[in-house]
């Protein structure tokens, strides 16, 4: 994954005993199966990689784990990419073998 990515939510489920504490972190929660585009991967001190999402924007925090102030990341793994661009690829090759009209392969 990397910015500009189209991701969408595969997991948006927040353990019980977390709860108070994402609270407090984040305004802005992500929905589950809902695409989201990748802003910014933060690599959090190489502790534990997370996503900043153009659609959420939540306010920075001082985190004491990595001791600094920024905005709440969501996990990798609650994302799958989308592979969009695949399947246009694919599409415009079928349009153009579509569009050959045997006449045209023939030699004259």
């Amino acid at each position: 994954m990397k910015p500009g990515d189209k991701v969408v939510c595969i997991d948006a489920s927040i353990d019980a005993d977390k709860a108070e504490e994402i609270k407090k972190d984040f305004e802005i929660w992500v929905t589950k199966d809902k695409e989201y585009t990748i802003r910014e991967i933060l690599d959090n001190n190489g502790i534990v990689p997370g996503l900043l999402l153009d659609e959420i924007h939540n306010f920075p925090k001082y985190f004491k784990l990595i001791d600094r102030f920024q905005e709440p990341a969501f996990a990798l793994w609650r994302f799958r990419k989308l592979n969009y661009a695949v399947q246009s690829e694919a599409e415009e090759h079928e349009e153009e073998l579509v569009r050959v009209k045997p006449e045209e392969l023939v030699n004259k």
